[in-house]
């Protein structure tokens, strides 16, 4: 019993300083790239230049089933289910459009990949596109994210742009940075396309 004792604390030892390794020195894992262009209290508006993305549509109305449904498709295509079966390195964070008509998830495409040189996929159901730059405004929050947690910060982002009179348009998007083994220092983000050059 004792030796049993010490296994499972060395084994949640290992685990414990994985975690924080990976908080303290994150591995080479590309991020989405983007100019802050006022920041808040409660939230920053964020500039976004144009980016590729594979994206999937999906019939999901839950963070939940479509995180599992659409992850798998498109870390397929990224993991070599493309025509060349080329590896495309993993890009956060991971965006995804949860609401009642078609909701849909997206990767973000390495800055060295456009439309035109990226592997076709195999699957069908992963769509390549290109998206025009905008003015997002975006709040953060942590942990692992949910349904609940998604709604929150989405209403409390409505309710600060209302008061700034920022006026926005189009659906409240979830953005994931984090892989779901990582414990500790998870990013989450409520962003909404915002009118700001026109301010």
């Amino acid at each position: 019993m004792k030796t049993f004792l010490i296994f499972i604390t060395i084994i949640l030892g290992c685990v414990i300083l994985n975690q924080i390794y990976n908080i303290m020195f994150p591995k080479d894992s590309r991020t989405q790239a983007y100019d802050v262009v006022k920041k808040s209290k409660d939230f920053e508006i964020r500039y976004y230049p144009s980016v590729t993305m594979a994206t999937i549509n999906s019939s999901a109305k839950t963070y939940k089933e479509l995180g599992n449904s659409g992850f798998r498709k498109l870390a397929g295509y990224i993991f070599g289910g493309n025509v060349g079966k080329v590896q495309i390195a993993m890009t956060s964070p991971v965006h995804m459009d949860i609401n009642d008509l078609s909701s849909s998830m997206s990767f973000v495409m390495p800055m060295n990949f456009n439309k035109s040189n990226l592997p076709k996929p195999n699957n069908q159901e992963v769509n390549i596109s290109t998206t025009t730059e905008e003015y997002v405004a975006a709040i953060q929050f942590n942990g692992y994210a949910s349904d609940k947690d998604i709604k929150l910060y989405t209403e409390k982002l409505e309710n600060s742009l209302k008061a700034a009179s920022i006026s926005y348009y189009g659906h409240f998007r979830f953005l994931g940075y984090n892989a779901p083994y990582q414990f500790f220092g998870r990013r989450n983000e409520i962003i909404v396309s915002v009118n700001w050059d026109k301010q």
